[in-house]
């Protein structure tokens, strides 16, 4: 009666159902992504293709335009706005030179040094980011006027004699110089460089740096031989993050600026809202895109390292 009432053993999964479960669960990591996917689709893939087909064409805004594969555009566009690419690329350049020497030993403080002072910091890092991005700009008007304490400060030092003879102010002035909209592009672009920074520096273990120290290290050595090399993550993201978006930017050449330090964001925008050459514009971004493509691709490889944070 015992062996009449026990139950019996559970069948054993066939292989069709064995085998469903394991593909759901492949599946998955797939359904999660498409969210992501669908959007890159539609407001970036998308607006890209529109924009390559717009490059090609040929007409205007009364006729219409029309897509003629008239790369002819592309030609046109860099022969003539060339200037304010190569002055993009300059200013860029200069800014994210300018963020590194100032973030870094920022950030090395921060993740070092700070202590209990550290969230402290880090708000004032990230607050210029509670204003807009046009009341900050519009700040550095103040900041660098005729007559102000900054020009009064940099007249004392004599720093403007030097800037003059680089050619990044004229006189006595400032604002509406190549220094202005370098100014303005490194306070915008600051924080993009330190955060990255300080997160590579704090993954760093300090018992390197104990290591060193009882090797005979000078501070010196050790930030050359440990610091420094562990947080070259942190250098390239902060270099990209900064170079790329200044490249690209308006605001601060159209209102730190002049007619002679305007940048090829500048043109797009005259291009698109002013102009209304389409086509133009259209080329101006897609050349714009290629040169910051093949630079950060050369500074990556050139970096020895492809570990961003």
């Amino acid at each position: 009666m015992a062996a009449l009432t026990e139950a019996p053993p559970p069948l054993a999964p066939t292989a069709t159902e064995a085998r469903a479960p394991r593909r759901r669960g492949r599946l998955t990591p797939y359904w999660l992504l498409l969210p992501g996917i669908l959007w890159l689709v539609v407001f970036f893939a998308l607006p890209m293709i529109y924009q390559a087909s717009t490059s090609v064409q040929t007409g205007s805004l009364e006729q219409g335009y029309k897509v003629t594969w008239h790369f002819a555009t592309y030609w046109d566009a860099l022969s003539e706005y060339w200037p304010q690419f190569v002055r993009s690329v300059l200013y860029a350049a200069s800014a994210t030179v300018l963020c590194l020497l100032l973030g870094y030993p920022l950030a090395y403080l921060i993740a070092f040094r700070a202590g209990r002072w550290r969230n402290l910091i880090m708000i004032l890092v990230i607050a210029p980011f509670f204003t807009s991005f046009l009341i900050r700009t519009l700040a550095w008007k103040t900041i660098l006027a005729d007559g102000g304490p900054v020009v009064g400060a940099l007249n004392t030092l004599h720093v403007l004699d030097v800037t003059n003879w680089l050619g990044w102010t004229a006189g006595d002035r400032v604002l509406a110089t190549p220094l202005a909209v370098v100014c303005g592009l490194t306070y915008n672009f600051l924080p993009f460089m330190i955060l990255p920074l300080y997160t590579s520096l704090e993954r760093i273990d300090g018992r390197l740096h104990e290591a060193a120290g009882d090797l005979y290290a000078r501070p010196v050595t050790t930030f050359r031989k440990v610091t420094f090399p562990l947080s070259m993550p942190g250098v390239v993201s902060g270099t990209l993050l900064t170079f790329i978006p200044a490249a690209g930017d308006y605001v601060n050449a159209d209102l730190l600026g002049s007619t002679d330090t305007r940048m090829v964001g500048n043109v797009i925008q005259s291009q698109f809202l002013r102009v209304l050459d389409y086509p133009t514009a259209a080329a101006l971004s897609f050349i714009l895109m290629a040169a910051i493509l093949v630079m950060v691709t050369v500074y990556i490889r050139r970096s020895g390292t492809e570990d961003l944070v």
